[in-house]
């Protein structure tokens, strides 16, 4: 029987960064931050850091100061404790760009920690995702293409450090799904001039990759979706199904579905069709997203995106798993 979906609109006060799309988020606490992103085709909005309590539902502008990063789109955001890194993006000229940044959210204070030939080469619509002491950075759109290649930021030691590179098998990728599970890096589907959808996750412990075969209720192919990781679940949500012969400047084909991988078992289950939910974000793409907490439940939480006119979407929307994740 199909899982069914739990979605709440959430309502917005305040001034926020309104309607876009290839712009990330992180949480803290009960703070969500929001950075970059585009109205218009390839064109950065604006620099601000916009905050979002989960309690009062309102937007502010941090105060910021600082090495305040460049306007950027296809950026990616993580965090660590206190403090929020942010990657990468393509600005105004359409230039790569590979200044790794932090914002530490006490003192309101950007700090630029690495550029040029410190770390990952330029890029952009590659993901990011974090642990307890690392953010890493895989794939994206280079400078000379597509890129598979995978690095940690460790925040103790403030290095980067660059992992084996997979196989001749593994097609370099933009828009993938990334995520930590039980000490392995998951890797989901992407783009590499066509949707994609492979499995592959890097174990931490043997500096290993591995290509998986999964079964079940498999999700088509896909890019540039929501995914998150809650105990030894993958959940993605949405995404581009089939590209726009514009490709960024036009809409492809977008998903509104929710699956679930068992990183354990390897099992897809897809979710029901969201009548049962109070609302529902519909086919979208391009969001920004990420794993939240919201009345002691864990869930997913998406902002914005594209949708299949082409409009950019202002929306937020938090989905919860109707099921123990613990599996208990």
């Amino acid at each position: 029987m199909a899982l069914a979906q739990r979605w709440v609109k959430l309502d917005q006060k305040g001034t926020g960064p309104g309607a876009r799309s290839s712009h990330a988020i992180t949480i803290i606490g009960e703070k969500v931050y929001a950075f970059g992103g585009e109205f218009k085709p390839r064109v950065p909005v604006d620099n601000t850091l916009y905050v979002f309590d989960l309690n009062d539902q309102t937007w502010s502008i941090a105060d910021a100061t600082g090495d305040i990063p460049p306007p950027r789109v296809g950026v990616t955001m993580a965090s660590v404790a206190e403090t929020i890194y942010v990657f990468g993006g393509r600005d105004a000229t359409h230039k790569e760009l590979n200044e790794l940044y932090s914002f530490n959210t006490v003192t309101n204070k950007w700090t630029l920690l690495s550029s040029g030939e410190m770390g990952p080469p330029h890029r952009s619509f590659h993901s990011m995702t974090s642990d307890d002491q690392r953010i890493y950075v895989f794939g994206g759109c280079g400078v000379a293409g597509r890129l598979k290649d995978l690095w940690a930021y460790d925040v103790l030691d403030g290095t980067w450090i660059s992992f084996p590179l997979p196989g001749e098998n593994f097609k370099p990728r933009g828009g993938p799904g990334l995520t930590v599970v039980l000490g392995k890096i998951w890797v989901v589907y992407g783009f590499s001039g066509v949707e994609l959808d492979d499995v592959h996750y890097f174990n931490l412990n043997e500096e290993k990759w591995v290509e998986v075969e999964t079964s079940g209720e498999k999700p088509t192919a896909r890019s540039v979706f929501p995914m998150f990781g809650v105990g030894k679940y993958i959940f993605t949500y949405g995404g581009e199904i089939d590209p726009s012969d514009l490709g960024h400047l036009g809409a492809g084909k977008f998903s509104d579905e929710v699956y679930t991988l068992d990183t354990e078992t390897l099992v897809w289950k897809r979710w029901g069709d969201g009548l049962a939910a109070d609302y529902h974000p519909g086919p979208r793409g391009w969001c920004a997203f990420a794993g939240a907490q919201r009345d002691g439940q864990e869930g997913l939480l998406v902002y914005g995106g594209n949708s299949p006119s082409n409009e950019r979407l202002g929306d937020i929307f938090f989905f919860t798993p109707s099921f123990d994740v613990n599996g208990k």
